[in-house]
């Protein structure tokens, strides 16, 4: 079985850690390889931010228009080897393969937006603000910047960040999921290729310990982090408390209302893709849906059977529409979530546990469900499932709809169905969230756009992509200048 390396330094390198943890095809329990991950990873971090801080006081002195170059190979080997990366996405997150290919497909994406550094960098300048004086404002790197990086998105997270870091002059380290670390290590062997200086990116496995050597190390400058509420809060706070710059992306609830002059078959069909794409584990995922008015009955049926078409099975067959959640534990975990809203006075009008995929018995399969009835004031309408569940959740306006969501801890992202511009207005201004859909079942920003975050879906000022980017791995410095005429005449 292949124990997966480091990269550092521009080499692949064994961890110093000899202990391992599995790496398993969550739809057959195939064991894919081990990866390193205990106390010996802090180490390997150690050597790689040495060799980062070293890159980094070389590489922050390119002129900008050549920190871009490598970027521009690294586009065109990302789009030759996308079905290659998409195979593996799938193999080791669950994922079907067009949702691999459309996550492989944004990764790309920010790496184009990230080649327009030239012009997103460019200084701001005010002439005589004072007689013969000057002043402007330029962006300079920060050094060493870090990602601790999710099992959800394995190929299109960290390019919330990377391209960004690398065309800005920092030096950048990965830390994968321990549970989906080949996406990245095929990721890594094509960025062999592409013109970097050594030591300017590195791949380092592990678990807590390498993310706690990350948090303290003296040398690290930023950090990027997606993950759990409760992980994002724990390193913003011990991040920002030795000094980085912090952006950490947390859980969400993703509400989503229906009015009752929306389309009912088109939203049926968009709502159920936003709920049980990517099993439902996706931070942009409808959580809870809205019906407002009279016309829940028949947005309900309409979804309970857009539900009941899903094909869930394993993700390399091309007619599967869902796939397994990532671990056992993640399953035992949904199903006691179902259970507990049973518990809550729900009822279970679609059951998608015990479900069996004839092949795959052993993978961690759930089948669509959906609860109705939840108590608005029980605790599983505001708890992230993390999985493959819809909870139907009757109201009588969209003031009481607007209300309700704004309630809620967390602030990802809430969508509204309608055909009214006046209701679309309101919630628009009115829905407390990061990002908001309008017809819309995913609201997933493009590269060029933060991926926004409120309340405990984010912690920190700036966000992943686009100009936040930008603004994120770089840090301001101001320039005021005069020279007086009499000095000049010297010259």
């Amino acid at each position: 079985m292949e124990k997966l390396k480091n990269y550092i330094n521009g080499q692949w390198v064994a961890s110093a850690e000899t202990q391992t943890t599995p790496v398993i095809n969550p739809a057959t329990q195939e064991t894919l390889a081990t990866v390193p991950f205990g106390i010996g990873t802090a180490k390997d971090l150690d050597a790689a931010v040495q060799s980062a801080h070293e890159a980094y006081l070389e590489w922050k002195n390119v002129p900008v228009m050549q920190r871009v170059q490598p970027l521009y190979k690294l586009k065109v080997l990302l789009e030759q080897n996308q079905e290659e990366l998409s195979r593996i996405i799938t193999l080791e997150c669950g994922k079907t393969i067009v949702e691999s290919r459309a996550e492989l497909q944004r990764a790309i994406e920010n790496v184009e937006t990230a080649c327009a550094t030239p012009t997103l960098i460019q200084s701001e300048f005010s002439e005589n603000i004072a007689r013969g004086v000057d002043e402007f404002m330029i962006r300079q790197a920060l050094g060493v910047c870090v990602c601790i990086a999710p099992f959800n998105f394995p190929g299109m997270i960290p390019f919330w960040f990377l391209p960004y870091a690398i065309a800005c002059g920092n030096s950048f380290i990965i830390k994968p999921s321990e549970k989906v670390p080949l996406t990245m290590v095929k990721v890594f062997e094509l960025m062999e290729n592409i013109g970097l200086p050594k030591g300017l990116v590195s791949l380092v496995h592990g678990g807590k310990e390498t993310v706690d050597a990350m948090l303290g190390h003296p040398k690290v400058k930023a950090v990027s982090f997606v993950g759990s509420t409760s992980v994002a809060r724990y390193i913003y706070s011990k991040g920002a408390a030795n000094g980085k710059r912090v952006q950490a992306q947390g859980g969400a609830k993703n509400p989503v209302v229906i009015m009752p002059d929306a389309d009912l078959e088109v939203t049926a069909n968009i709502i159920a893709d936003s709920v049980y794409g990517c099993a439902g584990q996706r931070c942009l995922a409808a959580s809870n849906i809205i019906t407002v008015g009279d016309g829940g009955g028949q947005i309900k049926e309409s979804i309970y059977e857009a539900a009941k078409k899903k094909v869930t099975g394993f993700g390399l067959d091309e007619s599967v529409e869902m796939g397994p959640v990532i671990s056992s534990q993640s399953k035992s975990r949904v199903e006691m979530l179902i259970e507990k809203g049973i518990g809550e006075g729900a009822n279970l009008l679609l059951d998608g546990r015990g479900h069996q995929v004839s092949g795959y018995q052993n993978g961690n399969f759930i089948a669509p469900s959906i609860l109705e009835g939840l108590p608005l004031g029980g605790e599983l309408v505001k708890t992230e499932i993390f999985g493959p569940v819809m909870s139907l959740l009757p109201m009588k306006d969209i003031e009481q709809a607007i209300a309700f969501i704004n309630s809620n801890n967390y602030g990802n992202m809430a969508c509204i169905f309608t055909s009214s511009g006046a209701s679309a207005r309101k919630f628009r201004n009115e829905a407390d969230a990061g990002n908001i859909g309008v017809n819309i079942g995913v609201a997933a920003p493009m590269a060029q756009f933060p991926f926004s975050g409120w309340n405990d879906s984010f912690f920190g000022d700036l966000h992943g992509q686009g100009r936040h980017g930008i603004e994120f791995f770089t840090q301001t410095k101001v320039v005021i200048e005069r020279w007086p005429r009499e000095w000049t005449r010297k010259f």
